[in-house]
């Protein structure tokens, strides 16, 4: 009994030390952040936290470069629906390891989206320790625009 409750405890400690130990990319709102690879999909990098707004907007294109050594992106933010949208964007950076750098310091920016328009979102790292992104955008309630 001793034996095979010795060999449970290490077959445990060896699947823990493999799972502990496996590089993965940040988990967003179901969807991961990772480096940004040519033929992408591009919907890792954006977080939309209320499901029917997140069916109405996509990434159709990100180009990034380094600039000073900043990671800068530039995306296409995308919207297949007929009306318009009054949304709020912001960027979050994680670090190689999948850890946010500077959590809740990069402020939301107002952005109207208009009927199935484009429009292009431009984000700058804020330290040399970014190795990828996500884009949060949320709606603004409409009561916000009433007086």
């Amino acid at each position: 009994m001793g034996i095979q409750r010795a060999a449970l405890i290490t077959l445990l400690m060896s699947s823990v030390l493999v799972v502990g130990c496996k590089n993965v990319p940040p988990v967003t709102s179901g969807m991961g952040s990772s480096k940004i690879v040519p033929g992408d999909d591009f919907s890792k990098h954006l977080e939309v936290h209320n499901p029917e707004l997140g069916e109405k907007l996509k990434i159709t294109s990100i180009k990034s470069r380094k600039t000073n050594d900043l990671l800068e992106v530039n995306l296409e933010l995308t919207s297949s629906y007929k009306k318009s949208l009054q949304l709020q964007y912001h960027f979050n950076w994680y670090d190689p390891d999948g850890f946010v750098i500077e959590s809740r310091k990069t402020p939301w920016k107002p952005l109207d989206l208009h009927g199935f328009q484009s429009t292009a979102l431009r984000g700058l790292a804020p330290t040399t320790a970014v190795a990828s992104f996500s884009v949060y955008v949320r709606e603004v309630p409409e009561k916000a625009f009433k007086f």
